[in-house]
């Protein structure tokens, strides 16, 4: 039971058994040379590292920081447990933010605080515009 040599999953009567793969998803060629594996592995994590670098940037620059970062964690993942560790506890803490996202009170109370927050907004461009005046820059 498991994979077979070539990576594919074993057929249990028919019925092909799906399991989780963990650790290395270097080719077998590349697996099967230590000296090929390592350098694979400093490789992989020098990609990963600096996609995740990138999106850290891009967090405070223009850019889709979170998509990055979360695709550097799927890069490292293709070559280390902790790292894929790391991404499954990720998208679980997604699904469970997502998940708030939908609750009708949770949506309810932001909706509140958004117009809240218009209203007070609303209400200081107006006190500022009553004491300094409507004058443009131009």
């Amino acid at each position: 039971m498991g994979e077979t040599e070539t990576g594919r999953p074993e057929e249990v009567e028919g019925v092909a058994k799906i399991e989780k793969v963990h650790g290395s998803r270097a080719p077998l060629i590349v697996r099967r040379y230590p000296a090929l594996h390592m350098t694979w592995q400093i490789g992989v994590f020098l990609v990963g590292v600096a996609i995740i670098v990138a999106g850290l940037a891009m967090l405070v620059l223009p850019g889709p920081g979170w998509v990055a970062i979360f695709l550097g964690l799927a890069v490292l993942g293709t070559e280390f447990v902790w790292a894929q560790r790391v991404l499954r506890w990720t998208k679980k803490q997604a699904q469970k933010a997502a998940g708030k996202a939908l609750d009708p009170r949770v949506r309810r109370r932001n909706t509140i605080v958004l117009i809240v927050g218009l209203v007070l907004i609303a209400a200081g461009v107006g006190i500022y515009v009553q004491q300094m005046g409507l004058r443009m820059p131009w």
